[in-house]
């Protein structure tokens, strides 16, 4: 019989792949208390956990609310030969839902459309002379051909938004017409001014170029920087000539190109695949994110200053990326956040970067109009550059 058949090479095998319980719990008990000795990880476990159930749970707990309208009532009303003369644009008015609309009124319809067209207002409601005078005729002769309509003319580019204004329009004339009892076809039309024939996907292409680029370029030079430190590759560079200036401009350079190159094929993708609009000059898209770029990836360098091995650097994950997810208007319009949390939406540099990119490939607005949000971003990029310069020379002493 062959030596590995003996039954007592067998028994010794057996027993050698059979799992010993004090082993494991051996082997747990290092584990958690490697765990519990590590404060930051023990925060991290309990903290990430809390803080991405909140944001997830604030930013998704809203309707869409505070959206600025402006009302041209050019309504004439309706006398009747013995009777008070009526205005069913005034009834429709005071229904509509204040804590959806911020309501502003203007006689001038051009001037109410430069107010969209400025970005200070998501739409015009407009009710025509004739609209309550049409609305009864209608209603007391069925054949009379004439009908009654509420025009909106607004920002189509954001759905959610749209879908609240034409809700609420629809809502109040609804409640007015069982009121007065009217039954005459009243109509809400809509006729964009921006965003016409535009879909869920031209609204999203633009917010993911910027969520992935801002992703990407801070993770990639957190953990890249972290290596570095790990490795004493940063160490030997900044014990030569180069500055720390230097080394953050040089990842600036590096990690700004890269993004660009990602939105390149990104934007490729979204324009052959998906077939999205593209109004504006694509160029000033480019340059929005490509000034996002620079700002993450010095974000990134700071962020690594608190991390002193890549185990760390992740643990920051949740903090670099719920915030932009959910706060910056990637999926979800900064109206639709609860009213306490939208401030905090705009110290996301990827709110601007967004906005920016919608405004450009949606409504092709030029430099003249977007320069609010590349200044924003430029002084991100400005302030983090100078605050991971401040880590690396701390890292020094």
């Amino acid at each position: 019989m062959p030596s590995w058949c003996s039954p007592g090479v067998i028994k010794n095998q057996g027993m050698g792949v059979k799992m010993k319980f004090y082993r494991i719990m051996a082997v747990s008990r290092r584990v958690f208390r490697d765990v519990v000795n590590d404060k930051r990880s023990l925060a991290m476990l309990f903290l990430a956990p809390i803080f991405a159930m909140c944001v997830f749970g604030l930013a998704f707990s809203g309707d869409v609310e505070d959206v600025n309208v402006v009302i041209v009532n050019q309504d004439q009303g309706y006398t009747p030969p013995l009777g008070n003369t009526t205005y069913l644009s005034q009834t429709i008015i005071s229904h509509l839902d204040t804590k959806v609309l911020n309501i502003q009124t203007m006689d001038n319809v051009e001037q109410a459309r430069q107010q969209v067209m400025d970005g200070k207002t998501s739409a015009v409601i407009i009710f025509p002379e004739n609209f309550t005078q049409n609305a009864i005729m209608a209603t007391k002769n069925a054949s009379a051909g004439s009908s009654a309509e509420i025009i909106i003319q607004g920002d189509d580019t954001i759905p959610n938004i749209k879908n609240a204004i034409l809700k609420s329009v629809s809502d109040a004339l609804t409640e007015t017409m069982s009121e007065e009892g009217v039954n005459s076809p009243l109509k809400v039309t809509s006729e964009p001014i921006y965003g016409q024939d535009a879909e869920f996907i031209d609204f999203f292409v633009p917010g993911i170029l910027a969520f992935v680029v801002y992703l990407l370029t801070t993770i990639l030079t957190l953990i890249t920087f972290v290596g570095e430190r790990t490795s004493g590759t940063l160490e030997r560079v900044l014990a030569s000539p180069v500055t720390e200036g230097e080394v953050v401009t040089g990842y600036a350079i590096t990690f700004g190109t890269l993004g660009v190159i990602q939105v390149t094929i990104l934007l490729v993708i979204a324009l052959v695949v998906f077939n999205i609009i593209v109004v504006g000059n694509v160029l000033l898209a480019f340059l929005a994110v490509a000034i996002l770029a620079v700002t993450c990836q010095a974000l990134g360098i700071l962020l690594s200053s608190l991390a002193k091995r890549p185990e760390q650097a992740i643990q920051f994950f949740p903090f670099v990326v719920l915030p932009a997810f959910l706060l910056s208007g990637v999926f979800w319009p900064i109206q639709a956040i609860p009213e306490w949390l939208r401030p905090f939406s705009y110290l996301v540099p990827p709110t601007y970067a967004v906005d920016a990119c919608r405004a450009v490939m949606l409504k092709g607005w030029g430099l003249e109009k977007i320069w609010p949000d590349l200044a924003a971003l430029v002084i991100f990029a400005v302030l983090f550059l100078g605050l991971a310069v401040w880590s690396l020379k701390r890292g020094k002493k």
